[in-house]
Parts: structure tokens; C-alpha cells; sequence
């Protein structure tokens, strides 16, 4: 289980532990939940040891096949040792017994890594883990929290800036859902039928907030977290696969799927973003946009439309044109209209009034944009003001779209977005010096 003899560099060492962190992470601690009985901190500190073990072994031994497999076993194997430490054995003796059990099980067929985390079935340790933080017992606030921090990895400061609330406040809210989980015995399962329905929302919503927080990172140097878009897919399709018939969970899957096709054109080659307008529409993946696509229309056939549904039709219509002039915007709208009716929210009527703005220019778009700022809701929000700032760039105000661009900068947390709001502060202020008597 080790690679070709002698020590490997320190350097190649910690990239691989990063890397194996990156990529099985989430796979490794949702099967260590499972294993661990849903003890939260059990697992995560057993996988935290783990990493730390690979950082030694391997520099010794070296990098396994397996890495992710690798750090599972010994995960595993840490569980154990915290259990029999611990003055409560005792009262974890079934879990102590599980994991002893999965140990017996890895020597008797000979794999001794463990195997690779478990993939592709209904019956999903991610599933269970994402259905059991987002228990109805638990605040809609921690469902999310606490799914972001095991599902998606995020680091509790990441977590704590989405939410805009301290870190320690964050920290202390995560150790109060991994307590309620384990003292309310909360069941590590997917829900029976009769229960889905009513969980559902939720679990959709956390889904696509993973997808959103790899789609457009809220720190760090990239801009797409592709791993974490890559899970919150899969994981639809295993909710679809258990609810072939429930539209949201169709909408949800193909509104990612059409997002996510245009990864490869959202950042240039030199790292810098490029909006939907600006992309090279060549570079779109046409398999996951026609799959989106299809998805779509499957969906709403069932007459039942809901946000995500909705959402993917819109994403469905920017896929549909060849050019940016050839975009359905009057549509667009209309969907947007649509989408407040059964889901007001400042952020939608922010995006319908941007579309009103493509189809019957600027100055309608900012008039919507004007009432909409009035609100006050949005006022932290660095893309009502980017927005702002580009329908005054349009409607050639360079003055006033270098103000907008400014506040867009200073709320903004990403750098690759900040690199392109600077840009276009540079643009206008060029443009505003040009046009100076």
C-alpha cells in the first residue's frame, strides 16, 4: 500500500495530505460519523489525528495508493484508541464494538487500506450525514452551519463570514449542533417516505449552498471550488435517485449541471474572472448543459414549479443562446417574475431588475435597483452594487459607476472577484477623466 522505497520529501508529503483532505475529506468523515455511532467530534477528531499520522508515515513509508482509503483505516483505528482512553468506554461500547467489527471485516478480505470510501449507492453515508445535520430538531441556522463544516469542509471562520457573525460565535454554535445530535440521539439515516417531504426543503437548500460556496468561493485564491460544486451534484443525483419523482430534487440537479458547465470559461488563463457576457461560449461543457436542459423539461412537466425549477429554467435559456445578443432576456424576466411570486427575496428581485435592465435598457433596471437599495437589505451586499455600478457603466455615468464599483470592491472577499471589480474601477475612472473639460 506504499509507494516505491525510501523517504519522500516533506514538500510532496503535505501536498498529497492536502490533496487527500481536498478530494476524500467529506467522503472520510461521513463514514467515520456512521462507524462512530454519529459521535461529530469522535470522528472529526479521529480524522484530524489521522492526517496528522500521514504527515509522519509518509514521509517515512511513502504516499499510499490510497490515500483517502488509507486515512479512513487509520481514522478508524484512532477512534479506537480516543474510546479505549476514555474513562466512558463503557457506555461506547457499541460503537467500540462497530469499529472493531469494520477492523475484522478490512483483514479478512485482505484490505488492509480500508477500501475506497463507499460511492455511488442510495444507501450514502453523505446522505445520512447531510439528512441528520439538517434534522428538523435542530435551528435552520445550524442545519446549515453544521452541513457546511462536515459536508463541504469549510473552515469555521469561512462559515462565520457567510453568516456575518464572529468566529467564536460560529464555533460555539457548531459544538451546541454536534452536542443536541449525540445527546437527542438523533438517527444517522436517510428518513423513511413518509418523512422525506417535509425534510426535503431543507436538505435542498443546504445542497445547493455548497454547491454556491465552490461555485463562487467566499475566500481563498480561487474563484471555483470544484470539489465542492463536484459533491453537491452527486449528492443530487442520489436524492434523486431516492425521489425520481419530485421536481424540486430534478430542478436542483439540472440548475447545477447548467452552472456548473460553464466552469471552464468563468476564469481566464491567467486567472482573472469573466462574466456570462464576456465567456467563450466554446468552452461551456454541452453534455452537462444539454443534461440540465433535459432535466428541466422533465421537471416541469409535473406542473409543480418551485424555486430551483425556476432557477434552472432561467440557466436553461442563457445555455439555449449562441451569443450573448441572442439571450432571451424578456423571457428571462418573466421567469424572474415568476420566481418573486412564490419566493420574495431582495436577491431575486435584485436579478429580475438586471434583467429588466437587458431587455429594456439601464435606466429601467436602475429604477428597480434605486427602490430596491431604498430597503436598505442589500446595502452589504457587494453584488447589488455591482450591479449598480455596471448598468451606470452602460448607461454611460462613469462618475456614479466608480462610486457603485468602489462600495462593490470594499464588501467584496473573494480576490479574483476583487481583481475584476478593480478593473472596471480603473475602466470608468479612465473613462470619467476622458470625458473632464
Amino acid at each position: 500500500m506504499t509507494a516505491a522505497g525510501g523517504a519522500t520529501s516533506t514538500l510532496d508529503v503535505r501536498r498529497a495530505v492536502e490533496r487527500a483532505f481536498r478530494d476524500d475529506g467529506g467522503r472520510i468523515l461521513a463514514s467515520l460519523i456512521g462507524s462512530c455511532g454519529g459521535d461529530f467530534q469522535l470522528a472529526e477528531d479521529s480524522m484530524q489525528d489521522a492526517f496528522e499520522v500521514a504527515l509522519e508515515r509518509w514521509r517515512r513509508d511513502g504516499i499510499p495508493r490510497q490515500p483517502g482509503a488509507w486515512v479512513l483505516t487509520t481514522a478508524r483505528r484512532r477512534a479506537i484508541d480516543r474510546l479505549r482512553r476514555a474513562q466512558t468506554w463503557r457506555r461506547k461500547r457499541d460503537v467500540l464494538e462497530r469499529l472493531a467489527r469494520l477492523e475484522q471485516e478490512e483483514a479478512l478480505h485482505g484490505t488492509s487500506s480500508g477500501g475506497e470510501p463507499e460511492e455511488g449507492t442510495v444507501d450514502d453515508h453523505r446522505l445520512r450525514l447531510i439528512f441528520t445535520c439538517c434534522h428538523p430538531a435542530l435551528a435552520p441556522e445550524a442545519q446549515i452551519a453544521l452541513t457546511l463544516r462536515t459536508i463541504a469542509g469549510l473552515e469555521t471562520r469561512e462559515i462565520a463570514r457567510a453568516f456575518l457573525v464572529p468566529e467564536p460565535t460560529m464555533a460555539q454554535r457548531l459544538v451546541r449542533a454536534k452536542r443536541k445530535i449525540r445527546d437527542a440521539g438523533i438517527p444517522y439515516e436517510v428518513p423513511d417516505d413518509a418523512a422525506l417531504p417535509a425534510r426535503l426543503a431543507t436538505v435542498l437548500a443546504v445542497i445547493y449552498l455548497v454547491f454556491n460556496e465552490g461555485y463562487t468561493a467566499t475566500a481563498g485564491d480561487r474563484l471555483v471550488r470544484a470539489e465542492l460544486c463536484a459533491e453537491a451534484i452527486r449528492l443530487a443525483r442520489v436524492l434523486v435517485e431516492l425521489m425520481p419523482d419530485e421536481p424540486e430534487a430534478i430542478g436542483l440537479l439540472a440548475l447545477m449541471l447548467l452552472h456548473d458547465s460553464r466552469r471552464d470559461a468563468r476564469t481566464s488563463a491567467g486567472g482573472d474572472l469573466v462574466t456570462l457576457e464576456e465567456q467563450d461560449r466554446a468552452l461551456w461543457h454541452r453534455d452537462q448543459a444539454d443534461e440540465g436542459s433535459a432535466l428541466i423539461e422533465r421537471a416541469l412537466r409535473a406542473r409543480r414549479p418551485g424555486p430551483f425549477q425556476l432557477q434552472a429554467a432561467i440557466a436553461a435559456l442563457h445555455a439555449e443562446a449562441a451569443t450573448p445578443e441572442a439571450t432571451d432576456w424578456v423571457q428571462i424576466g418573466l421567469l424572474y417574475s415568476q420566481l418573486l411570486r412564490i419566493q420574495p427575496s431582495a436577491v431575486v428581485r435584485l436579478n429580475r431588475a438586471v434583467a429588466v435592465a437587458m431587455a429594456l435598457g439601464p435606466r429601467v433596471g436602475l429604477a428597480e435597483l434605486e427602490e430596491l437599495s431604498a430597503g436598505g437589505e442589500l446595502d452589504e451586499y457587494h453584488l447589488l452594487h455591482a450591479a449598480r455600478a455596471d448598468l451606470l457603466r452602460r448607461d454611460a455615468r462613469p462618475i456614479e459607476a466608480a462610486a457603485a464599483y468602489a462600495r462593490a470592491l470594499e464588501l467584496c472577499s473573494n480576490p479574483i472577484e476583487q481583481r475584476y471589480l478593480r478593473r472596471r474601477l480603473d475602466e470608468v475612472r479612465t473613462a470619467s477623466d476622458a470625458a473632464a473639460p
